[in-house]
């Protein structure tokens, strides 16, 4: 579960991460802190390119956007995301109601930091169950899988393909923030949605994400540069698919 911290008040957004990152290590290391800042336009140029799943954000940013406009533009691109506002001040509770945001919890500062470390360690068990039953819904667009001790959700749009791995029953997964190798079987994938197509019975691809079709080599290049055989017998197939 990838966090996203945003808060200008430097000593606060330090106990935040020590308190977050202590939690990962000792609780869930399926938890990690992918950025922390005190500026709001960071935290939008972090999410043009990549994904997270959960954010602390202070509603009292010294910024143009104050928390509750940026938790406005993240749901809006991202309606699943878990936000979790800290504030100052426990009247701003009102405010996550008339901005329609749903956020997970309310934190506020000036509990002390005990009691504080307290309650993000119990928002965090929450989000992170609540982060395992998104993976693992079959209504929503995502893979739910275990590298090691650590449990990822990633999405069908991020996915570029999956091949089997060298180490038996071990596949790998290229996706747009990196590259995952984990237990499992190809077959597992091969319906969970239209555009993912198994070119060759050592991989499958998205099909959205077709650069080009070498007939005569018969390769498949993905958008993300990877390379993709295309077994004979599935030659036709492709092309049929990929006119429709």
């Amino acid at each position: 579960m990838n966090i996203i911290i945003c808060e200008d008040e430097t000593e606060h957004r330090e106990f935040l991460q020590a308190t977050i990152t202590e939690y990962a290590m000792f609780h869930e290391p399926s938890i990690e802190i992918v950025l922390s800042t005190s500026d709001p336009d960071t935290v939008l140029d972090y999410l043009k390119d990549q994904r997270a799943d959960c954010y602390f954000l202070d509603i009292e940013l010294s910024s143009t956007l104050n928390g509750m406009e940026l938790a406005r533009i993240i749901r809006r691109h991202d309606p699943l995301a878990q936000i979790i506002f800290i504030s100052m001040h426990a009247d701003k509770l009102k405010l996550t109601f008339k901005y329609k945001l749903a956020a997970l919890d309310f934190i506020v500062k000036d509990a002390g930091y005990d009691k504080l470390a307290l309650e993000i360690q119990d928002t965090l068990k929450v989000a992170f169950e609540t982060y395992q039953k998104i993976g693992i819904n079959t209504h929503l667009s995502y893979v739910q899988v275990k590298i090691g001790e650590r449990i990822k959700n990633i999405l069908y749009d991020d996915i570029y393909s999956f091949e089997t791995a060298s180490q038996d029953h071990k596949i790998i997964l290229h996706e747009r923030n990196g590259v995952y190798e984990f237990y499992g079987s190809l077959s597992t994938y091969e319906q969970i949605d239209r555009r993912f197509y198994r070119c060759h019975k050592s991989f499958l691809i998205n099909l959205d994400y077709i650069k080009e079709v070498n007939l005569k080599n018969r390769i498949v290049i993905l958008t993300n540069g990877h390379v993709c055989p295309v077994s004979s017998r599935k030659v036709r197939e492709l092309q049929a698919m990929l006119k429709k």
